[in-house]
């Protein structure tokens, strides 16, 4: 508006368009180009403090801007260059601002300008609006009352600026209430991911010190498969209750994941503060479990902290990371764990990356093998069924835990083109058993990830009609955690058991949805997990889950096969609780093909990683 009063308007009156005209007319668009760029600046967020250098090239482009505005309004009004002080004194201090920020910049003269962009626009950036309004009513005014018409534009001007002040003040509200929102998460009220990354830059800018706490709340997925998602959000917020409970007013609680939430600690002056509040949230989620109808579901956590000594030289990404490496040692300890960083700690997901790059190739490299562990019936030891169990050994690194491992290929997806592998394995060993005269059946395990593809049902058929394999000679094994899904995993399992292929679930009783879910899913063996058969002892104490599981078996006619019997007392206890079958050490550990049926298995075996 001041540019087009004080020079286009003019320079429009004075006569046609020529060559000078168009020279003219160019300075000031030039400088409506700069003008947007500022602007862009300080939307952006991007000044934020008085000693950035973006501070002095922001400034020096304003300056430059009312310096050329007030040179070429004197030019146009034909003013003599000897009174242009004012314009040469503001385009002498832009080139001055222009040349100091890129000079503070090299010095090394700190700049917050990358951390600004994560943390956002600073608040007064909301009251622009608002302060353009004004600017830009006062011009007019201004511009009216010289020329004498302000009693005749009064009304309008009065109606206009009313109208125009209601629509920037609502702009203004609704960026302040857009902040929050983006800041905030709607369910627990805590601060989210953005919200955090906002207070990390502030604290570090603070150079105070600082802790990151990084927790993970476990077990919310199965509790909201078993008591519907009310459940699983109500002990996301009864966790944030606890996080608000154990903190100052300064500190800043978030949740950053589905189940992943973190605190930032602020000032914080005693070394072990970061301890001690890890221990109060701790013992605090044990004592509050969660109240889901009749039952009381405890609250499991992990926590891994990072501690910044405030001399900043620790950037927020960088104290988060190191405190989500703390929780993934945390995480390998057990639930209920808390584990601070310390630099010899490695990021295991690093070594993770290495070995799923690792796992593309080791199927086309021959990698892999399958081993089998019989299956065999209480009464007689006689094998009737065999587990089909991988085994990875690297040409580099030897073989290979299956725990370490599974879980890699399982999260790349690997697992979906391994799994497939193995079962085209077993199933062609099975048919050369069978053409042996061994009438037994082969077990494979199906991961989570393969029960989400939806060629799952296709491919397995496609499997046993290449080999030849009875439908009804397969035993697909599912965890329990598999088997909640709704949308994926039970449709096809129903599919699959529709054509004659059997289920079992493994490990049975380490999940939150056994007894829900169980008379819903098409299963044929429950497996006991091993866990459950190491506690019998001859007591009644020692054998009352197992006892309860093979009674429940019973009443749903499904078979038993109690997992990891190891001595001669927990296979006749086993007998006499009812169960129909056993795998274990006792029997034989994971062996190759030839040794399923050698007249005693566990003379064969190889010293073999029991995990499958």
């Amino acid at each position: 508006m001041l540019v087009w009063y004080l020079v286009l308007d003019p320079l429009g009156r004075a006569g046609a368009p020529n060559a000078r005209w168009i020279i003219q007319i160019g300075v000031p668009l030039a400088d409506l180009l700069l003008l947007i760029a500022v602007t862009a600046l300080l939307l952006r967020g991007l000044v934020r403090r008085l000693l950035d250098p973006i501070t002095f090239v922001v400034a020096g482009m304003m300056v430059l801007v009312v310096g050329d505005t007030a040179w070429w309004a004197g030019k146009v009004q034909g003013l003599p260059i000897e009174n242009a002080t004012f314009a040469t004194t503001c385009l002498v201090l832009a080139n001055l601002l222009l040349t100091l920020g890129p000079v503070l910049s090299v010095s090394g003269v700190p700049s917050i300008v990358d951390r600004a962009r994560r943390a956002g626009p600073p608040g007064w950036v909301e009251h622009l609006p608002l302060a353009s309004l004004g600017l830009g009513v006062g011009l007019v005014l201004v511009i009216l009352a010289r020329e004498g018409a302000l009693a005749r534009w009064s009304g309008l001007i009065l109606g206009m600026t009313v109208m125009a002040a209601a629509i920037a003040f609502r702009q203004s509200l609704s960026l302040r209430m857009s902040r929050a929102q983006v800041a905030q998460d709607p369910l627990t009220g805590l601060a989210n991911r953005i919200g955090l990354q906002n207070a990390l830059a502030h604290a570090v800018r603070g150079r105070e010190p600082i802790a990151v706490l990084a927790i993970d709340l476990e077990g919310v997925r199965p509790v909201s498969d078993a008591y519907g998602p009310a459940a699983g959000e109500a002990m996301l917020n009864a966790f944030a209750d606890i996080l608000r409970g154990g903190i100052r007013t300064d500190d800043v609680p978030a949740r950053i994941g589905v189940d992943e939430f973190a605190l930032l600690l602020t000032d914080i002056g005693e070394a072990d503060r970061a301890v001690t509040v890890a221990q109060r949230i701790l013992a605090a989620a044990a004592e509050h479990p969660v109240v889901l109808g009749a039952d009381r579901v405890p609250i499991r956590l992990s926590i891994g902290a990072a501690a910044a000594a405030g001399q900043g030289q620790d950037s927020g990404k960088a104290l988060l990371r190191r405190a989500d490496i703390a929780l993934y040692n945390a995480k390998r300890a057990g639930a209920g764990s808390f584990v601070v960083y310390h630099p010899s700690m490695t990021d295991r997901r690093t070594e993770e990356a290495a070995l799923a790059e690792q796992l593309e190739t080791a199927l086309a490299g021959r990698q892999f093998a399958v081993v089998y562990q019989p299956i065999v019936e209480l009464r007689g030891g006689r094998p009737v069924a065999a587990e089909a169990l991988l085994r990875w050994h690297h040409p580099e690194l030897g073989d290979i835990p299956p725990d370490r491992f599974i879980p890699v290929a399982e999260r790349s997806g690997e697992i979906v083109t391994i799994g497939l592998w193995v079962l085209e394995q077993a199933c062609r060993q099975l048919a050369a058993w069978r053409r042996d005269g061994r009438d037994i059946t082969i077990s494979v395990n199906l991961s989570p990830r393969q029960l989400q593809e939806p060629s799952l049902v296709h491919d397995v058929l496609g499997v046993l009609e290449r080999t030849g394999v009875p439908a009804g000679s397969l035993l697909l094994e599912v965890t329990e955690s598999a088997t909640v899904d709704e949308r994926s995993g039970i449709v096809a399992l129903r599919e699959l058991r529709s054509h004659g292929i059997r289920i079992a679930v493994d490990d049975f009783g380490t999940g939150y949805s056994s007894l829900q879910y169980l008379t819903r899913l098409p299963v044929d063996v429950l497996k006991i997990d091993r866990s459950f058969v190491a506690q019998l002892d001859g007591t009644p104490e020692g054998s009352a889950i197992v006892e309860a599981v093979i009674r429940l078996a019973q009443v749903l006619h499904l078979t038993t096969v109690a997992e990891g019997v190891e001595t001669e007392a927990q296979a006749a206890e086993l007998l006499a609780l009812g169960s129909d079958r056993g795998q274990g050490y006792l029997f034989s550990r994971p062996v190759p093909a030839a040794g399923v049926f050698a007249p005693d298995p566990r003379s064969t075996a190889p010293a073999a990683s029991p995990t499958g």
